[in-house]
């Protein structure tokens, strides 16, 4: 499959991540954390989070941080894809394919945080985050 082929994005508007904090009810727990390029080698920023909100396993993409910036999220899964954009179409052709080869990389360990990473301590969360691949 190529990454033309991979880069399938849904029509429905990425949500900011305020908006999705704000739908979240009072006793969701989840754990987040902002991946840099220097932890993850991909350039701006990779939300990566435990189950948040009514969708399934993802990760969001920032051009930089801040809870109204535009994003896309990608599926984690071994085949990962672009599910929903707010980015301008321009910026998410040129990242996506980084972002796509990043996940499926780590897909397994961004699997596990995000079903089984609220009952972790920090010092697991600090060595998952420590073991994520590079791009």
């Amino acid at each position: 499959m190529g990454v033309e082929e991979s880069i399938v994005v849904w029509t429905d508007r990425e949500p900011t991540l305020d908006e999705e904090l704000r739908a979240l009810d009072d006793e969701d727990v989840f754990e987040m954390a902002n991946l840099g390029d220097e932890q993850t080698g991909v350039a701006g920023v990779i939300m990566i989070s435990t189950a948040m909100g009514q969708h399934g396993p993802r990760v969001k993409y920032f051009l930089k941080p801040g809870r109204h910036q535009p994003s896309f999220s990608v599926s984690i899964s071994a085949e990962p894809r672009v599910v929903a954009n707010s980015l301008p179409d321009r910026d998410m052709a040129r990242m996506a394919p980084a972002v796509i080869a990043w996940v499926e990389a780590n897909h397994v360990m961004l699997s596990r945080f995000w079903w089984d990473g609220p009952e972790w301590m920090n010092p697991q969360v600090q060595a998952f985050i420590a073991d994520l691949k590079r791009a």
